[in-house]
């Protein structure tokens, strides 16, 4: 769960282009599963462009949401995004949650969760600012599974070019985002644990826009394509555009798996 510098989180409309419409489509069906009661407090991890924010305030009937990011360009892109003053965004760490103890109904967070250099610091925030009762709910994306189809697809084109490209993979640096992985994780952290997987397509109108997303440099994979010189992005982009087709839309699936964690009352 190292980060590298290939993790490039920031700039929110190139984010939204990348992952954010992505992030949309799962963040509804996630919050359908979910169901909670309405009227909760929640506290959001890693809100980016807002994907999550709007499905909690629109769908969970959230009394209030804290939505928090690491990154000051996501924060002030979402700011910029929502005039619902239920919502409020907030510059914090994962591991230094902004909240008093026992203080929110709901903990959570779309696609971060793998990024969190120490989950198990990031598990104990959660418990200690959740009510009792209260509930951890997050999803990743499915990397080891190639569940996130055009991430999983550039990958390996990279790595076919560049076999130094497949450390920088999240299905191998991501192990661990399966339903056994994540179980082990939460329970390890005295949680017990739901997984079920989530699923949306991403929809591509011809290879130029599935090839767009990657040019804006938000997320790892865009970031290393940067790295790259303009004669081995362009190999990369023709060797791809072989691959999938010039021509005609490109359709590949998208599944993240989606958790929900709560922990036993506190010991008498």
């Amino acid at each position: 769960m190292t980060q590298t510098e290939f993790d490039a989180w920031s700039a929110g409309k190139s984010y939204e282009h990348y992952m954010g419409r992505w992030s949309r489509k799962i963040a509804t069906r996630f919050i359908d599963w979910v169901d909670p009661p309405a009227n909760l407090a929640w506290l959001e991890i890693g809100c980016g462009s807002g994907a999550l924010t709007a499905a909690v305030l629109s769908q969970a009937s959230s009394s209030s949401i804290l939505s928090t990011d690491r990154s000051n360009d996501f924060v002030a892109h979402a700011k910029g995004e929502f005039m619902d003053e239920r919502a409020v965004f907030q510059v914090a760490d994962a591991t230094a949650l902004p909240c008093p103890d026992a203080s929110v109904d709901v903990v959570t967070s779309g696609l971060v969760f793998n990024f969190i250099p120490d989950t198990q610091i990031a598990l104990a925030e959660m418990r200690r600012v959740l009510r009792p009762g209260g509930m951890a709910a997050f999803y990743v994306w499915d990397y080891p599974g190639g569940g996130m189809g055009f991430i999983d697809a550039f990958w390996k084109a990279a790595t076919e070019i560049d076999p130094n490209a497949a450390n920088l993979d999240e299905s191998a640096r991501f192990p661990f985002c399966q339903p056994e992985g994540l179980t082990k994780l939460c329970a390890e952290a005295g949680a017990k644990v739901t997984v079920s997987a989530t699923e949306a397509e991403t929809r591509f109108a011809d290879f130029d826009a599935f090839w767009h997303p990657f040019t804006l440099g938000a997320g790892p994979a865009p970031a290393y394509l940067q790295s790259l010189s303009r004669h081995r992005r362009q190999r990369l982009k023709d060797y791809l555009a072989t691959k999938l087709g010039e021509t005609g839309a490109v359709s590949m699936p998208a599944r993240a798996w989606a958790v929900k964690a709560q922990w036993p009352a506190a010991d008498s």
